[in-house]
């Protein structure tokens, strides 16, 4: 390659290192305009555009990477990990396995194939690649506690636990400012007075400054407040933490509002439109407010020999959006609803099922946990009418706190109400009245109390095995037992057997929960 043109390549690649993406893609474009056959090229100007949120032209550029060049593995793991950023799940397991773990030379490939598999939700296939990036890790550098949190958070995943503990300690004494890894350690262990991590909390508390590092260790602390039974400090450590990423990203009440009102009067609209969907009964949607029982109740249906869990499934909403063509950027949003009342929605429902298939293989029944499924409650009633839908309902004191007390997904805008306890009270007012009126209009939806649940568990579990058309089995009832991996917030609690702990416990926050209360009762949910 002539002089210039492998000076245009390290400029790029160090202008893509310090951040400088506007100089790297100016670079990039006079490289492969002067160079069209160089893969490199092209593979950096994917990695610009995954940068700067534009995963599909990522994908598109990758591609036309691996046709010019398809030996290195840097290339194929960096696509399968945009496959799964799509959604596109099916490509990005198959992509990931295609590589042999005997072939990978680099940590750094071995982890991000094992993070594309990871959020496929194929842990047991995940864990493999991120024990080669591990073993590829010659000298422990700050570096690579990235590669001990990702391991941490698989083998947790797989329950796992002390491995976990053990992998987010190795990344804390590399780094300890990695503040995932606080995190996750004070959400795996419960603390006591003799055996917690609040000093060292504290202290790298007063270090970070970014509101993500900040949101982490607040939530750490609060946890482990919690642990001790301090509640008032916990509170107080919450909404310190939560802060910053609250000014920097709060939520829009008034956009929230007109979403909900748009999705009742789409519904009522269209409540004589003729349902011509896939008729297929597989898909048991369990789903509801986050920290509701939603787990528990995907723990005891899937312990049942001819049910499967499928985890939290974005197939649904990804699949409205992909057949409703809509240009706006948001997967959920009043344009792409309106227009997925106008599908054909037996096409829909062919193509929700098709894009599980990953994950669900052929299994009898498949149950998709993904709690703001909700939304969609009227529009999978017509796409799969025999599908079956159950909904959780947790008292509201307890699912506020909870969702407060929750660290979800950073920067994803379906979570940023759980940033302030009152947007917390206000979107949970919204959720139970969309599932009242969608009551209204639908038999085939379940309402499972968590209270009840909790209190009656054998005539619950029986009705619920019942709605789902199943056969009694008494594994339904030893769902504690059921090794499957467990990749939401409840992973350690749902491996324990059916306990009251958590009824009520939002008492111990008060007096933090008083305007919520108040709010709540005058909205009549109290």
């Amino acid at each position: 390659m002539q002089p210039h043109l492998k000076q245009l390549h390290q400029s790029a690649i160090r202008s893509l290192n310090e951040g400088d993406i506007q100089h790297a893609h100016k670079a990039l474009v006079e490289l492969v305009t002067n160079k069209p056959d160089f893969a490199d090229g092209y593979f950096l100007m994917a990695m610009v555009n995954l940068r700067v949120g534009q995963i599909k032209k990522a994908i598109q550029l990758l591609d036309k990477t691996l046709s010019l060049d398809d030996s290195r593995i840097e290339y194929t793991a960096q696509l399968a990990k945009c496959y799964s950023l799509t959604g596109q799940l099916q490509l990005a397991k198959k992509t990931a396995l295609s590589v042999q773990l005997d072939t990978i030379k680099l940590a750094l490939d071995a982890d991000t194939l094992g993070v594309a598999l990871t959020q496929v939700g194929v842990h047991e296939y995940a864990i493999g690649y991120f024990e080669q990036a591990l073993a590829l890790c010659s000298n422990d550098q700050p570096q690579h506690a990235q590669y001990y949190y990702n391991y941490g958070v698989c083998t947790k995943f797989l329950g796992l636990f002390k491995q976990a503990e053990n992998a987010f300690e190795q990344a804390i004494s590399l780094n300890f400012l990695h503040h995932q890894s606080h995190f996750a350690l004070a959400d795996l262990i419960k603390a006591n007075s003799d055996k917690n991590h609040i000093a060292r909390l504290e202290k790298i508390a007063k270090q970070v400054s970014n509101p993500d590092a900040q949101l982490h260790i607040g939530h750490a602390l609060g946890k482990e407040y919690q642990d001790i039974g301090d509640f008032n400090l916990a509170y107080l450590a919450l909404e310190q933490g939560k802060a910053a990423k609250h000014r920097q990203s709060s939520f829009d009440n008034n956009t929230s509002q007109a979403l909900f009102e748009h999705i009742e009067q789409l519904s009522v609209n269209s409540q004589h439109q003729l349902n011509n969907g896939n008729p297929t009964n597989e898909p048991i949607f369990v789903l509801g407010m986050p920290r509701s029982g939603t787990t528990l109740v995907e723990r005891i249906l899937s312990s049942h020999s001819d049910v499967q869990s499928a985890g939290e499934l974005q197939d649904f909403g990804l699949c409205v959006k992909k057949l409703s063509q809509t240009t706006s950027s948001h997967v959920l949003d009043m344009e792409t609803l309106s227009q997925a009342y106008t599908l054909d929605y037996e096409q829909l429902g062919s193509s929700y099922l098709q894009s599980t298939r990953v994950v669900t293989g052929n299994s009898k029944h498949f149950i998709d946990k993904l709690p703001f499924n909700f939304y969609y409650i009227d529009l999978i009633t017509k796409a799969l009418p025999n599908a079956k839908i159950i909904c959780l309902l947790r008292d509201s004191m307890d699912t506020c706190i909870g969702n407060y007390r929750q660290l979800f997904t950073i920067n994803n805008p379906y979570y940023s109400y759980s940033l302030n306890l009152l947007d917390t009270a206000k979107f949970y007012n919204r959720f139970y009245k969309l599932i009242e009126h969608f009551q209204s209009l639908h038999s085939n939806i379940k309402i499972v109390k968590y209270e009840e649940l909790i209190e009656h568990p054998e005539q619950e579990i029986k009705n619920l095995v019942k709605f789902c058309d199943l056969e009694w089995q008494p594994a339904c009832m030893n769902f504690h037992l059921n090794d499957a991996p467990v990749s939401t917030a409840s992973k350690v609690q749902v491996r324990q057997p059916l306990n009251n702990k958590a009824i009520g416990r939002w008492r111990g926050f008060k007096p933090h929960t008083n305007e919520i209360e108040n709010y709540l009762m005058a909205q009549g949910i109290i």
